[in-house]
């Protein structure tokens, strides 16, 4: 049977799927990825250790699944957005890569805020220092010798299509996160580039998500027991290719993501930004195609973070902790706030915050806590598509976090909508970039490819919760407004 490979190049983790034609897995491996923070507000990642991670994957699944493996036609590609991968001549990197949660930029998006707000929704949102256009103008002014030396530039998904296919390319919806791509047009923006200094030659060629950019190379395919010939897909950003898995792909579809970050996510059918709510419009990963969304920078890794704080507790053992003592919203609120946050805020210094401690705070309090700081900041994202013309009445939710029903439960009550739980849910981009693996072969039913997945259940919200939420989220409203002007000093 055909089977189809997903990669999917996160934060903390590459997670790698083998599905076959029913969209069956039949293999699956994930490998952590270690980040490092070489000065204040710097992120960074080594390139070659995100190929080395995959490798070790594919190695993995070669190993457990060979005939699996020997049945792979296509291999689709996801991951991070926004990092600045400058390669040299040889394909080299010239420095670690600078990843979406690297603030350094601060100074330089807001140099290009003021080139108007036409640019921006020509290009989707203001500029922000997450993007890779204002970290490429920093480079500029602060490592120059590093900048020059650069030959290429590429998206961390991309360049593991190097590796595999010697091609260097991209596909519109990871693009997109770069503000240097004209969203509407699905192509690099000149005045964009013109506005950083960058050469245009550095940029990759555009390919839909799901169209192929090129063949496995031989020695590639021979080591991990591939066929000859195995097509590489574009691709999407790891948001739209979690999109792609669950079938939101028509006009209004929604989902929350519940990874490392999180987002509130609706497709659309045409570009339609809103860059004053910091809503981003960005390509979708299918051609044709659209999104808006609520980016927020903090999701589940707020509850990694507290289970680390609380002694290195498993996070099912305080899941299931923090679930048998809930009896309504805690005592507690926490600024989920570990890397600064996006949507609404676009604030860089922003840091989280435990308001309301007493002697008698147990570990289960502070971890609903930190359950609803999530959730309330994605009522936040929520409230920002509202402002900006889109109503969101249902979506599905995905990532990581979607494997507790607990904290599906409430965010449901705190956004005040019903929440979908899916089949295979938590795999989330990398089995949408298997999705655009099948699709680049070509031969099959887009539609049927890109069907929702089995509903597991439906979380509608509870009204006495949803209620009492109401005015706990007004309170952490004006907690971060009053706090906002201390994180600066």
């Amino acid at each position: 049977m055909t089977c189809f490979l997903g990669i999917d190049l996160g934060t903390s983790a590459a997670k790698l799927l083998v599905v076959d034609e029913t969209q069956t897995v039949r293999a699956a491996a994930e490998v952590p990825l270690a980040i490092s923070h070489p000065a204040p507000l710097a992120s960074e990642q080594a390139c070659e250790d995100w190929w080395h991670s995959v490798a070790g994957g594919l190695d993995r699944i070669a190993a457990d699944a060979p005939a699996a493996m020997a049945d792979v036609a296509a291999i689709g590609l996801s991951g991070q957005m926004h990092a600045a991968v400058l390669l040299d001549a040889a394909d080299r990197p010239v420095r670690p890569a600078m990843l979406w949660n690297d603030g350094r930029a601060h100074a330089e998006a807001d140099e290009l805020k003021r080139l108007g707000p036409e640019l921006a929704a020509e290009l989707g949102v203001p500029a922000l220092a997450s993007f890779t256009a204002p970290k490429l103008l920093w480079l500029a002014r602060h490592e120059p010798d590093t900048l020059a030396r650069a030959r290429s530039l590429l998206l961390p998904k991309d360049f593991l299509r190097l590796r595999l296919t010697g091609e260097r390319a991209t596909d519109p919806s990871d693009a997109a996160g770069t503000w240097l791509l004209d969203q509407a047009r699905r192509d690099w923006s000149a005045r964009a580039v013109a506005a950083i200094g960058l050469d245009p030659a550095l940029l990759p060629h555009l390919v839909e998500g799901s169209a192929p950019s090129g063949t496995v190379r031989p020695a590639i395919a021979q080591r991990f027991g591939l066929r000859p010939g195995v097509i590489v897909a574009g691709g999407g950003g790891d948001t739209m290719a979690g999109g792609v898995g669950i079938g939101a792909v028509e006009d209004g579809r929604a989902f929350i993501g519940l990874s490392t970050s999180a987002q509130v996510f609706v497709a659309s059918n045409a570009h339609r930004p809103a860059p004053a709510h910091l809503v981003h419009a960005f390509c979708h990963a299918l051609p044709g195609r659209w999104c808006q969304m609520a980016a927020l920078l903090n999701g589940a890794s707020v509850l990694a973070a507290v289970a680390h704080l609380v002694g290195d507790v498993p996070i099912a053992d305080l899941l299931a902790e923090t679930e048998a003592a809930f009896t309504g919203p805690s005592r507690l609120l926490v600024l989920p706030y570990l890397s600064g946050e996006r949507t609404p805020h676009d604030d860089l210094y922003a840091r989280g915050v435990v308001f309301g401690l007493s002697g008698d705070t147990s570990r289960a309090e502070l971890v609903q806590a930190a359950l609803e700081g999530v959730a309330f900041s994605l009522a936040d994202g929520l409230g920002a598509l509202a402002a900006g013309g889109t109503r969101v009445e249902s979506a599905g939710v995905i990532g990581g976090g979607a494997r507790s029903r607990f904290w599906t439960r409430m965010i449901a009550s705190a956004l005040n909508i019903p929440l979908r739980r899916y089949t295979g849910g938590e795999r989330g981009p990398a089995f949408g970039a298997a999705r655009l693996a099948r699709l680049a072969l070509g031969g099959t039913d887009a539609a049927a490819v890109l069907a929702e997945p089995p509903v597991t259940e439906i979380i509608e919200p509870d009204d006495a919760l949803a209620d009492a939420y109401r005015p706990r989220i007004e309170a952490f409203r004006r907690l971060y407004g009053a706090l906002r002007p201390e994180f600066t000093r």
